[in-house]
């Protein structure tokens, strides 16, 4: 990775190519993932792009993702990556994160219609999961994610609660052929412009059924987390590789799942989803 250091050098190699408009200067660093950092690039006053540092293989997963949908109007437009030192520019997609969303059946068949149905198969990749860490099948993987909720769960929901998501596995395990997915598709990597979705950032490339991203993006806010919004929006997935049981039992899983992460990392939702989780649980009873 670039050492932090370098951005003025680099981005000087950027201007000099062509690759950024050469009256670039960098704005702001932002938060990246634990090895990275990102910067703002603006051009007089206002940011056009995003630089992003981090290791070799974190940039090529990347890359990989931004190429194989370059076609959806949801994703920033990668300009250049060269994971070898590290770095990758893209276009930046203006708005606000998290907030200003509107109602979430809006924005779910926004995230269908613009990016889901265009994931594709992703034959031939030699596992499941986290790209940096695949799993022999599917099922690992949601054992696995079990598992790390059940620890994080023990004392915020009952036994019979963790037996339950347990007895599920069984039967949501068989997914098909993987594909290559978003692999972080909460609120907080979407941008929304004039309370609508206008943009989805930060992936974490990771290969599974379509129904991981759709049924991650629905559970990332505690807000209308009802039957009619998940079916509303599961119309407008083509194709539809589960039947309504499976889909329901698919949601009630991921949304054990984001309870555990709500917990450790935002604490101030958690409320809002042990409201909703009594509706789910009876639904699939």
């Amino acid at each position: 990775m670039a050492q932090r250091a370098d951005v003025q050098d680099l981005l000087q190699t950027l201007r000099r190519t062509g690759v950024v408009d050469r009256r670039t200067y960098t704005q702001e660093q932002l938060k990246g993932t634990t090895d990275g950092v990102v910067y703002e690039l603006a051009v007089a006053g206002e940011t056009a792009y995003i630089l992003k540092l981090d290791c070799p293989e974190q940039i090529r997963q990347v890359e990989r993702f931004y190429e194989a949908y370059a076609d959806s109007s949801l994703l920033p437009r990668l300009l250049q990556a060269d994971p070898a030192g590290g770095s990758m520019v893209y276009s930046y997609v203006p708005g606000t994160t998290h907030i200003h969303r509107g109602p979430k059946v809006r924005w779910m068949i926004r995230l269908v219609q613009e990016l889901l149905n265009q994931y594709q198969a992703y034959p031939g990749i030699g596992g499941w999961g986290r790209l940096e860490a695949p799993r022999e099948s599917w099922r690992a993987f949601q054992e696995r994610s079990a598992e790390d909720a059940s620890r994080i769960l023990a004392g915020v929901l009952p036994a019979e609660d963790h037996a339950r998501i347990r007895g599920l596995i069984g039967r949501i395990s068989d997914a098909g052929e993987p594909y290559l997915l978003h692999g972080d598709t909460g609120i907080h990597n979407f941008v929304f412009h004039h309370r609508e979705l206008s943009g989805v950032i930060d992936p974490s490339p990771m290969t599974g059924p379509v129904l991981y991203d759709f049924t991650y993006a629905f559970c990332s806010s505690p807000d209308d987390l009802n039957l009619d919004t998940l079916l509303a929006a599961y119309d407008m997935l083509d194709p539809k590789p589960v039947d309504r049981t499976r889909l329901m039992e698919e949601t009630f899983f991921q949304l054990y799942c984001r309870i555990a992460i709500c917990v450790r990392v935002h604490p101030q939702d958690l409320e809002g989803y042990l409201q909703v989780w009594p509706y789910w649980r009876d639904l699939i009873s």
